[in-house]
């Protein structure tokens, strides 16, 4: 598959087969996705990839602390909400996610139940989560996203899919506890990946993209 051909059948998975992947694959992914670009190339990422027994261990505390009330901290900026026309394609995926698994507007447990399989890593076998070193600030946040995108393709040329999420950088502390990392080493966000459920109905979700001349100038 192309590039292009990759890109218009992609989507955000969030719900997985209960089949891991070969650690061969993975090294062989992984290994392909160091090729991502970076500023200076400094390739600041260091990607914790969790499955097995750590991933329940995370999964469960997680869960702890949402049940307990617990508000984010994430390690960076994530204050900022969005307005306008950001908040409307906001408003516009959470619709089509919502409409796909049949939850109303009004069904605030329903709309809580499916916000909380985000730290349920959707079922997946494997997450990763996208780390650096805290004072690298927006530029190393640029690198990351860079990185995971490339990581994403490279994932789906070998038929496996994935959803980035941000929920994953929202609490720190048991990421940090339970893979032993240090404070110096920030969270920024993270991403479910597997064998998807295509018969799923959260997998059926598919949002739309703005137009050309919506995003993109061209100067002469």
């Amino acid at each position: 598959m192309s590039v292009s051909e990759i890109l218009n059948k992609r989507y955000s998975v969030r719900s997985f087969e209960q089949r891991p992947i070969e650690q061969s694959l993975l090294d062989e992914i992984f290994t392909n996705a160091q090729l991502a670009p970076s500023n200076c190339n400094v390739q600041p990422w260091q990607v914790c990839v969790v499955s097995g027994n750590t991933k329940q261990v995370l999964q469960d505390k997680f869960i702890g602390l949402l049940m307990g009330g617990a508000k984010p901290n994430p390690d960076f900026n994530w204050a900022p909400q969005y307005q306008g026309q950001h908040r409307e394609r906001q408003f516009g995926s959470a619709n089509a996610l919502y409409s796909a698994i049949g939850v109303s507007r009004e069904d605030k447990k329903g709309r809580h139940m499916a916000m909380l399989r985000n730290w349920q890593f959707f079922d997946a076998p494997h997450a990763a989560f996208f780390t650096m070193d805290k004072y690298l600030d927006i530029m190393g946040a640029v690198d990351l996203g860079i990185y995971a995108q490339t990581l994403s393709l490279v994932l789906a040329e070998h038929g496996i899919s994935n959803c980035m999420q941000g929920a994953l950088g929202q609490f720190p502390d048991p990421v940090r506890e339970v893979l032993g990392l240090p404070e110096e080493r920030g969270i920024l966000f993270g991403m479910s990946f597997g064998y998807p459920k295509l018969d799923a109905p959260v997998n059926q979700t598919r949002t739309e993209r703005i137009q050309l001349s919506d995003a993109v100038t061209f100067y002469g």
